[in-house]
């Protein structure tokens, strides 16, 4: 329906959910309850831990489809696909999808190696 019932105290932010206004809610007050146990970081957000965790134990869940490389984080793949494919562009005609893509808000843009064929 649309509706907000839950209103931020310090902004003119509202929410659906009691819970995502609680989250919100750190963003003002600094609030940091979930700490790492390997090194004592706090984080506003429990996702926030789970990503630092895996710098701790090596996991490297996201997964280039182009190449053997992964990465910790996903924000690390995507900058790797724009790197790789401004690499294998090098010298080729653009491909419209990706003329296209680049013209978009960078928020609606896919990826380029999700975007990207060269034909031969």
């Amino acid at each position: 329906t649309g509706e907000k019932p839950f209103k931020c105290k310090h902004c003119p932010q509202a929410f659906a959910q009691n819970c995502h206004l609680r989250k919100h809610n750190r963003t003002h007050t600094d609030e940091k309850p979930f700490k790492c146990k390997q090194c004592s970081k706090a984080f506003a957000e429990n996702s926030d831990l789970q990503s630092h965790n895996q710098m701790h134990t090596g996991e490297k869940p996201f997964k280039c489809k182009q190449c053997p490389k992964a990465f910790t984080l996903n924000r690390n793949l995507i900058r790797h696909h724009k790197t790789q494919c401004l690499k294998s562009l090098q010298g080729q005609k653009m491909p419209e999808s990706l003329a296209q893509n680049r013209s978009l808000p960078t928020r609606n843009r896919c990826t380029p190696a999700e975007c990207l064929v060269v034909d031969p």
